[in-house]
């Protein structure tokens, strides 16, 4: 029924400002901006590489963080996407029943290996290697 039909992703955030900042400049995801005046009326979307998109919206107040994982990156390196993302300020998470290296990178031979962080709208996001 929509195999063919084009889709995309999205959640929302607490402060759009902040969300521009956070994927734009600390992740350096290409982002463009929907809407006029303010910024409550304001959208912003990321393209992916391959040229996917996700659709951020404001929910000030209203907002609820997602309790799962929003956005995976697959990296080829994941110590080095790590070490990039600490080096910004950005610890990762570590969920109880998971075990972490130093790092906070769980590798359990049953997947690939994870590092769960979030974005400032307390979103959850993830890489994993490829």
């Amino acid at each position: 029924m929509f195999g063919s039909t084009p889709a995309f992703s999205s959640f929302s955030v607490d402060d759009i400002a902040a969300a521009r900042t956070f994927y734009g400049e600390t992740l350096g995801l290409p982002t463009g901006e929907e809407g006029e005046g303010e910024e409550e009326r304001q959208v912003l979307l990321l393209t992916l590489a391959g040229g996917a998109k996700v659709f951020i919206y404001p929910k000030g107040e209203r907002h609820v963080p997602a309790s799962f994982t929003v956005l995976n990156f697959q990296v080829d390196d994941i110590d080095a996407a790590v070490d990039g993302l600490v080096a910004k300020g950005i610890e990762p998470r570590r969920y109880p029943g998971f075990e972490f290296d130093a790092k906070g990178i769980c590798r359990d031979p049953r997947g690939p290996a994870i590092a769960w962080f979030t974005d400032p709208a307390d979103n959850v996001l993830a890489v994993l290697q490829s």
